[in-house]
């Protein structure tokens, strides 16, 4: 006759169990995941914290307050997930990426149409650097406004105005990478503001770029920031951060529990302790899914990396721009002299924000009893949101009607509604826009011509371009690629002679979107 297995064999079974689950039985993780209370006695949960590496960095519990969504709207959480989500995808891209300017548009070509997934995981990596800007400036926004920063966690938030900067700079090296246009360029301006800085801008430059001007040592230089020095500073920052936050001073309470008169019961239940383990890893673990599969189905569906033509140092793009995250600082440009507005306001602005806990005295947290920080935050606010507007192409500069026709079909950063046309539609020809078209060409040039013909006409009407007339030529240099040229001819009052603006756009078979569905 078979008999029970005693006491001791029961456990002695469950020991492989229990050492793959931090100490935890089958049972006790099927009823933690079920969100049970636990199966034994003491509760092996708390036990888990000891023996598993990574609970033991949670704290056991939490105030109940801590952790309401309207306190923290989980940024925090949001901001550490992107960030690993970085360093996989970026680690990914290292393999098939080479930092040479002979070979790194290449090899980014290489990963988007010929690796499998290469262009998803591209998309993936650049969408999560933006996301994350945007996930820490409003995590820093809830800090302030909730005057989180206040008291024991100074400190804390000085650790954070750091990790801020470093991921500006992470996002801002590894925009060169690429070595397109769109990146060489946009570095181009971010590192000339380097210049400028007084007693050290040549120096500093030079540090940079590796040179003069940005070439291979400075390509290399920006790989090595991204992928090597930002990423140890940023782990090390946030290793200390997050120190201080679970066993320093613990998420800071609502201030409207922390300093409001609340009835006894409600103060209660506001600070009572919540387990970490069922209540708010699963919590976790759900946003944190959330999280990825947005961040998923936005790059598959919606967001493509940008890609613009070969970086040529020869030749500077109209519209030029920096990051939109950088964009305050190219409107502080348009506003006077370099050094003053490009150098020293924004590092005192950076330099005022770390030490707002030592010059900020109010030790009062709700906002509506700080007038003076919340109104000094709001203009902080639209002073960024109007720079911002003000460094977008769109502000400040001026260019001729001819110039800025041509810029709005086939711009030269950027898509453009040329390059969005199918390459099937492409007919060769030349086309006198003030002729009648042929009726063999396919709809869609035929409305894009069309688009071009009447822009021309209505800048002929208002003057700007006196007997203006538009031409476009296309014409198949090789086998799956195309010359689409555009032409603007105008007679000048006053002149003689006839003006022509001219430019010319390559598209090929591959990079254009009707075949995006068909990249490994």
């Amino acid at each position: 006759m078979s008999r029970e297995p005693t006491a001791s064999e029961q456990t002695t079974r469950q020991q492989p169990r229990r050492s793959v689950f931090a100490g935890l039985s089958w049972h006790e993780v099927r009823a933690l995941l079920r969100g049970d209370p636990p199966t034994e006695r003491p509760n092996p949960r708390y036990r888990a914290h000891t023996n598993s590496f990574f609970l033991h960095l949670r704290p056991r519990t939490y105030p109940a307050a801590a952790t309401w969504i309207t306190h923290t709207w989980f940024l925090g959480l949001l901001a550490v997930v992107l960030f690993v989500v970085e360093f996989v995808t970026g680690i990914l891209l290292m393999i098939f990426y080479a930092p040479t300017p002979e070979q790194a548009y290449a090899s980014v070509i290489a990963i988007t149409y010929y690796v499998p997934f290469g262009a998803l995981l591209r998309d993936l990596h650049r969408l999560a650097a933006e996301a994350m800007v945007i996930v820490v400036v409003l995590h820093m926004v809830r800090v302030f406004v909730t005057g989180s920063y206040k008291g024991p966690r100074a400190f804390t938030w000085l650790t954070g105005v750091f990790l801020l900067g470093v991921t500006l700079l992470l996002s801002f090296s590894g925009y060169l990478l690429p070595w397109d246009q769109l990146a060489y360029w946009a570095v181009t301006i971010g590192t000339s503001m380097a210049q400028a800085t007084p007693l050290i801008g040549t120096e500093l430059n030079l540090l940079l770029r590796g040179a003069s001007e940005i070439g291979a040592d400075g390509l290399l230089r920006f790989y090595l920031l991204h992928v090597l020095l930002l990423p140890l500073v940023g782990v090390l920052l946030l290793a200390v951060h997050y120190y201080r936050v679970a066993r320093h001073h613990g998420i800071s309470l609502p201030a409207s529990v922390e300093e409001g008169e609340m009835p006894v019961a409600m103060r209660q239940s506001a600070t009572r302790k919540i387990d970490f383990l069922p209540t708010i890893f699963l919590r976790e673990v759900l946003v944190t899914a959330a999280a990825l599969l947005a961040l998923l189905a936005g790059a598959y569906f919606w967001f493509d990396a940008p890609l613009e033509q070969h970086a040529d140092p020869l030749h500077t793009p109209l519209n030029t721009q920096a990051p939109w995250f950088f964009l305050w600082v190219q409107g502080l440009l348009k506003l006077g002299d370099k050094t003053l507005m490009g150098v020293m306001i924004p590092l005192i602005s950076f330099i005022l924000l770390a030490a707002l806990p030592y010059w900020d005295r109010n030790p009062v947290r709700r906002w509506q009893r700080r007038p003076v920080a919340m109104t000094l935050g709001l203009l902080l606010a639209v002073s960024v949101g109007v720079l911002t507007y003000m460094g977008t192409a769109s502000y400040g500069v001026v260019m001729s009607s001819a110039v800025a026709i041509v810029e709005q079909l086939a711009p030269e950063e950027g898509e453009g509604a040329f390059r969005r046309l199918p390459y099937a539609a492409l007919t060769p020809g030349a086309y006198a826009l003030d002729q009648p078209l042929p009726t063999d060409i396919a709809p869609e040039l035929r409305d894009m011509l069309t688009t071009f013909a009447h822009l021309v006409e209505d800048a002929s009407r208002a003057g700007d371009l006196n007997q203006g007339t538009a031409f476009v030529e296309i014409i198949e240099r090789q086998a799956n690629l195309k010359a689409v040229t555009l032409r603007i001819i105008w007679q000048p009052p006053d002149v003689d002679t006839l003006r022509t603006y001219t430019r010319t756009i390559y598209l090929h078979r591959d990079r254009n979107p009707e075949h995006a569905a068909l990249r490994p």
